[in-house]
């Protein structure tokens, strides 16, 4: 658990870092041409914050699979009875999980499913949307590239 705050921690650093190049393009004496640098510098600050928010969903999901089948009261999974109802938690018979994208269902005798964090959906649509904004902002830094490089032909 340790290790997981400590990389989502790293990425968040580095999240930090990038925001900071990207920041630094309002200062004089920028790079030219500045649009591609900040487009790039940008792309960096998400991809970076993608790192960070889907390694805390990962390290979660690791944590939740580890604490299955772990000692006494390990079973059915923690992640699936704490906080909940005893209704809820009621015929539990196993837990799924999955990295990409990121989940941990909890499955009742009757084959119904519940999700043991509903945190898990917002990582995921945030590092999914975080890198498609790190994705375009790299291929429109490409074609602003090749744009200018053709305009300079003339």
């Amino acid at each position: 658990m340790i290790v997981g705050l400590a990389v989502s921690a790293a990425c968040a650093v580095g999240a930090l870092i990038a925001m900071g190049g990207v920041m630094a393009m309002a200062l004089p004496g920028r790079p030219q041409p500045w649009t591609v640098h900040l487009m790039h510098r940008a792309a960096w600050l998400a991809a970076c914050a993608a790192a960070a928010v889907y390694s805390l969903g990962l390290f979660g999901v690791l944590a939740s699979e580890q604490e299955f089948g772990n000692g006494a009261d390990s079973v059915p999974a923690p992640a699936c009875r704490d906080g909940f109802d005893r209704d809820t938690v009621r015929h539990l018979t196993h837990h799924r999980s999955s990295y990409l994208p990121l989940r941990f269902d909890c499955v009742r005798d009757d084959g119904t499913t519940y999700p043991g964090d509903s945190n898990y959906g917002w990582m995921n649509w945030t590092t999914l949307f975080l890198l498609l904004t790190a994705a375009l902002l790299v291929i429109g830094a490409g074609y602003l590239t090749e744009f200018r490089a053709r305009k300079d032909k003339r």
